[in-house]
Formats: C-alpha cells, sequence, structure tokens
C-alpha cells in the first residue's frame, strides 16, 4: 500500500459503504470477507461461496471402466520432488 492510499484510507472506506449501501440487494449481495489474515481469508470465501450452493446426492448408474492398455516399451519418467505439490491432507 503507497503512502497516499493510506492517507485516503478513510475517504476510500466512505466510499465503499456508500456503494455497499446502494447496490447490495438481494439478487446481486455483496459479501465481504475479513482479510487480515489472507490464508484464513481464502479459506473462509471458499466455504461460504460453495455453502451458497445447494447440494443433493444424485445416484449415477455404475461406470465400467476398461481394461488399461499397457505397452510394455514404455517406461514412465519419475517426476522431480521438487515439482511435486505437498501432501498436506
Amino acid at each position: 500500500m503507497d503512502l497516499e492510499s493510506r492517507r485516503r484510507w478513510e475517504a476510500y472506506t466512505k466510499a465503499k459503504e456508500i456503494m455497499l449501501e446502494r447496490t447490495h440487494i438481494k439478487e446481486a449481495p455483496w459479501w465481504v470477507v475479513q482479510a487480515d489474515d489472507k490464508k484464513r481469508a481464502r479459506l473462509n470465501c471458499i466455504h461460504h461461496l460453495l455453502g451458497q450452493i445447494p447440494y443433493e446426492d444424485i445416484e449415477h448408474p455404475a461406470v465400467q471402466l476398461p481394461a488399461r492398455q499397457r505397452n510394455k516399451d514404455y517406461v514412465r519418467i519419475p517426476t522431480p520432488k521438487q515439482m511435486m505439490v505437498p501432501e498436506v491432507y
């Protein structure tokens, strides 16, 4: 954040509050994410957005996969460890 935007923080906040007051409607609501902690903000946003979508189980027919074809000449190249996303969960 530059120094000028810090100086104008209250004016920006007031403009945001007026915009929210005038444009927040039932058909197109605004949602505000507390974002002092960016990681938590992102997770809270994802959680909230997914919670807005109605979810219900849908029955699907079982999928029958064909046998995997294998080529004896193919050798899989190992993926370098530094390219792998850590498995946290």
